[in-house]
């Protein structure tokens, strides 16, 4: 492909610089080189919450926010949420493709077999207040799981890589069911390797006294189906977070950790708690028209619409949309689903949120879902955090293996004061002050 060049004329100095063009890209250490004099720094860039900054090379997700389209390593999240399960999709985005049925066989097994806690952890785990949030809990304790796998800092040997994304996948979920349990006061419950892996969370989560629990199939497949959904999505704040630990060479679980914590503010992994706020607000169906008006009149804010990528229906919410009618099948229809809908209609029609683009996002359906299932609202971001894990993981390893990413370091402007001498201190003498 012929080079294609961006030629800028600094009208300070009336010197012209043709910049390489890659991938759509301009390479910002490229702008060093516009100077005013030898001793000026040079150009940067200056990019707030990093709306138009790449920050890496990625094959993991691609996202076409204009057309609402979203691949998982190039395959359609429709697809494959309607053709394969959880844990063939995390092979999918850690490795690139599907498995084979023996690669899935011997993949799904060293998951499997690594669910279990140690007992010490349980321990640590049970000194948190009965009403610690679930999000904290798990946070904490993906951390001090480095202290007991210190193999885990060897992280340039891919097989101790290997062993840790084994362990990480096979044990947030059996975290997250025990935050849950010691916010209800249940004793916690192991993992049973016969069932699947989201059917082996639900039995965590909500197995009592029966000697066997099965999980409802049309349950364990919607939620699997969620956690599909939530597998990744570009350079998201957890996933730049993860990438940004990671660069540093933490290991893996206080990298995971980090990104978990940034999953938990309510601008990333608690959007969906907004929503359901939003819709125990309204009440009922008929004061929607009402609300949408407090809406335009910037009263309030419309929760569950438009995303900082998304400028079309969020495909997400497409997929989740549908599964809402199975699992209501099952557990009764969610009175708020009428308010939902709603709500979507006159949104939808609108030409206040049409000219704006704000279409639904995967946060808009997927509370209502989660109340449903019986799921109280403070472990709706662990149940995010659990799909994410393979996706922040496939982020961490690609950031590893590619020469190009270094320690991540942003620059700053500086706006602070020029240098200026320290004042003496008044009525003190020069020894007195250093004493």
């Amino acid at each position: 492909m012929e080079k294609q060049f961006l030629t800028v004329t600094d009208e300070r100095t009336g010197k012209t610089y043709r910049l390489p063009i890659q991938n759509g890209t301009v390479n910002t250490m490229d702008l060093r080189q516009i100077k005013t004099d030898p001793d000026d720094f040079g150009l940067m860039g200056y990019d707030p919450g990093y709306k138009n900054t790449a920050s890496c090379k990625s094959s993991i997700t691609f996202i076409d926010g204009e057309r609402g389209i979203l691949l998982y390593r190039g395959y359609p999240i429709d697809q494959i949420a309607e053709n394969y399960n959880f844990l063939e999709t995390a092979y999918l985005i850690i490795n690139g493709e599907f498995p084979t049925g023996a690669e899935y066989d011997k993949w799904s097994w060293n998951i499997t077999h690594h669910t279990m806690l140690h007992e010490n952890i349980k321990k640590f785990m049970e000194g948190f207040r009965y009403d610690a949030h679930p999000m904290g809990i798990l946070i904490s304790t993906l951390a001090a799981l480095s202290t007991f796998y210190p193999d885990s800092r060897n992280i340039e040997d891919p097989e101790s890589r290997r062993l840790q994304i084994y362990r990480l996948l096979g044990k947030v979920p059996t975290i997250a069911a025990a935050a849950y349990r010691h916010s209800m006061g249940l004793p916690y419950n192991y993992p049973d390797n016969t069932l699947s892996y989201t059917g082996n969370f639900l039995n965590m989560l909500f197995k009592m006294t029966e000697p066997k629990y099965e999980p409802n199939p049309v349950l364990e497949k919607a939620l699997d189906t969620l956690f599909i959904l939530h597998a990744d999505h570009e350079q998201n704040c957890s996933a730049s977070t993860m990438r940004g630990v990671g660069s540093s060479h933490s290991d893996p679980f206080c990298a995971v950790a980090a990104a978990a914590a940034a999953l938990y503010g309510p601008l990333h992994g608690g959007a969906n708690e907004m929503v359901l706020r939003m819709l125990k607000e309204i009440g009922s169906k008929d004061k929607v028209g009402a609300y949408i008006k407090r809406v335009k009149a910037g009263e309030v804010l419309l929760m569950g619409f438009g995303h900082r990528v998304y400028k079309n229906y969020d495909p997400r919410a497409r997929i989740i949309k549908n599964i809402a009618d199975q699992v209501f099948d099952v557990t009764g229809r969610n009175p708020m689903l009428d308010i939902a809908l709603e709500l979507e209609r006159i949104a939808l029609e609108d030409e206040y949120f049409v000219e704006r683009k704000l279409y639904p996002n995967v946060d808009f359906y997927s509370g209502i879902i989660y109340q449903a299932m019986g799921f109280p609202v403070a472990l709706y971001p662990v149940l995010f955090a659990i799909g994410r894990t393979a996706g922040w993981l496939a982020q961490w390893e690609e950031m590893l293996l590619d020469p190009d990413q270094k320690i991540h370091r942003p620059r700053q402007i500086y706006i602070g004061k020029t240098h200026r001498d320290v004042p003496r201190l008044k009525g003190k003498k020069k020894s007195e002050a250093m004493a």
